[in-house]
């Protein structure tokens, strides 16, 4: 290796690639998600649509009442991530969501 270049490391987590060195701590853990109604929101949590929602890219509709299991929260303090099924990468906004 030559003099002044770095090591890099893939952080799965935020899926980019870092210096060596650097804090690789998910950034989630310093924003706060909260629901429609206020409930503070954690990674794991289950949550209840609170309104039918189209899928985008798909001819899909989420009812309301559907529960999703075993969020991710982002990094963003209004957007979660989470799977149901038929749908891969579905991130739904905070705001629609009702924690069970």
């Amino acid at each position: 290796m030559t003099a002044g270049t770095e090591d890099y490391v893939y952080d799965e987590a935020t899926g980019e690639w870092v210096a060596a060195g650097a804090d690789t701590a998910p950034a989630s853990s310093d924003v706060e998600v909260r629901d429609a109604v206020g409930n503070l929101l954690a990674d794991g949590d289950s949550v209840t649509l609170i309104k039918d929602l189209k899928v985008k890219g798909t001819s899909q509709t989420l009812k309301r009442g559907t529960a999703i299991k075993s969020i991710r929260l982002t990094g963003d303090p209004q957007e979660i991530d989470c799977r149901h099924d038929g749908i891969k990468g579905l991130v739904l906004r905070a705001e629609f969501v009702r924690k069970r």
